[in-house]
């Protein structure tokens, strides 16, 4: 989805909750459906690589191919390191029911470790026209897209939070 094309709208907060929930589905269900017809303990690996694959294809005809955006700033999500962890649990205990729950407990929380060298490098903050905004704030600012409701995002102006995760003012 949307959050996983552009860089500056992978967050801290919505791409980490939502992306891992979302792309989980794919690779359980080719997982099972390897495990159950061939007894194949990596399903998940080879639905992930097929995915980025296919989203490497997309992203580079589409995207640079038609608009010339930088690859850099619609790179998808590594989902490798989850994808191995689903496999390898399902090897070990051979058990869909721990494997949907502790191996997709692992692929949420490895999904953030295993994309933050990615990622690291745009939540460098930098000073922009007197404003404090990371590289990836700068990026969506000055390569704007399409003006319908669901691409136009505020840029966070400073870094005051409160507890709760919102930009205090």
């Amino acid at each position: 989805g949307d959050w996983d094309f552009w860089s500056d709208w992978k967050d801290r907060r919505l791409w980490v909750t939502v992306t891992p929930i979302v792309l989980v589905t794919f690779p359980a269900a080719i997982q099972a459906w390897a495990w159950e017809k061939f007894r194949n303990p990596w399903g998940a690996t080879i639905a992930v690589l097929a995915l980025l694959f296919g989203e490497w294809v997309n992203r580079y005809f589409n995207f640079w191919g038609w608009t010339y955006f930088p690859i850099n700033f619609v790179f998808p999500a590594v989902l490798v390191p989850g994808a191995i962890l689903l496999d390898t649990f399902l090897m070990l205990s051979g058990s869909y029911l721990f494997t949907a729950i502790v191996g997709g407990m692992a692929w949420g929380l490895v999904f953030y470790p295993g994309n933050w060298p990615v990622i690291a490098p745009l939540h460098v903050p930098v000073e922009y026209n007197g404003m404090l905004m990371s590289i990836a704030d700068i990026q969506g600012y000055n390569y704007v897209r399409t003006g319908t409701p669901e691409y136009i995002r505020m840029v966070e102006k400073g870094t005051l939070r409160t507890f709760g995760k919102d930009v205090a003012p």
